[in-house]
């Protein structure tokens, strides 16, 4: 089992009740709460939203990550996660390479050449995440460059069936941390660690309970 369990909360305000700025609202203070209890990352993951709404909603929520050590990431957004000076992006299995987005990012940075970065806060190398489904997925993460990988769904998804314990402890065979998503509990939470988990990633489980309390059983 890893010494520190990381943690990633991946948000969803569409599950918040409410119109749209309340949804919002609500969204920005599960941030905030977040980053407070020391979450490691958050994907901000509103794939809904035009690009003009999502930097307009990362912003707020860098501002509410910036005085901690909680890195946000950007879903699939490389140029709202520069534009933002968000930590990093996270892809889907089918996405670009990490690869790329690293030398995308660093020029957007102002770092492809010589001169005054054109955003000194933006961190000199992006961390990514990226979503896989299998053993195979990972190991080609590891190789693209990837930060971590998140392998999903290990026990719920609608319409998609589980990949089960069995397949996560292969996929965290590769040289890469490994975050296990889809159907985590509290009490499902260590199974998935003594797989060889670097990590817990969800929805739910942060959104729908205090997460200050998650933090502390998961990591205790």
């Amino acid at each position: 089992m890893p010494a520190r369990c990381l943690l990633y909360y991946i948000t969803d305000r569409s599950a918040f009740p409410g119109d749209e700025p309340t949804r919002g609202r609500r969204l920005l203070e599960k941030v905030r709460e977040a980053a407070h209890a020391g979450v490691d990352y958050i994907q901000l993951r509103e794939k809904d939203l035009s690009t003009r709404e999502l930097e307009s909603l990362a912003k707020k929520a860098v501002r509410e990550t910036s005085q901690s050590s909680t890195a946000l990431l950007i879903n699939s957004g490389t140029d709202v996660a520069l534009a933002v000076q968000a930590d990093g992006v996270h892809l889907r299995s089918d996405d670009v390479n990490p690869e790329d987005v690293t030398a995308v990012w660093k020029c957007g940075a102002g770092r492809c050449g010589a001169g005054t970065p054109a955003r000194p806060n933006s961190p000199a190398v992006p961390l990514i995440g990226v979503s896989c489904h299998s053993p195979e997925e990972v190991a080609k993460a590891a190789v693209n460059g990837a930060t971590f990988a998140v392998f999903a769904p290990v026990f719920e998804k609608k319409d998609t069936p589980p990949t089960g314990l069995n397949l996560l402890k292969e996929a965290c065979l590769a040289n890469i941390p490994v975050v296990a998503l889809g159907g985590i509990t509290i009490s499902n939470a260590h199974s998935c660690l003594e797989a060889g988990a670097a990590g817990i990633a969800g929805i739910r489980l942060f959104q729908e309970n205090d997460i200050a309390t998650v933090v502390k059983q998961l990591r205790g």
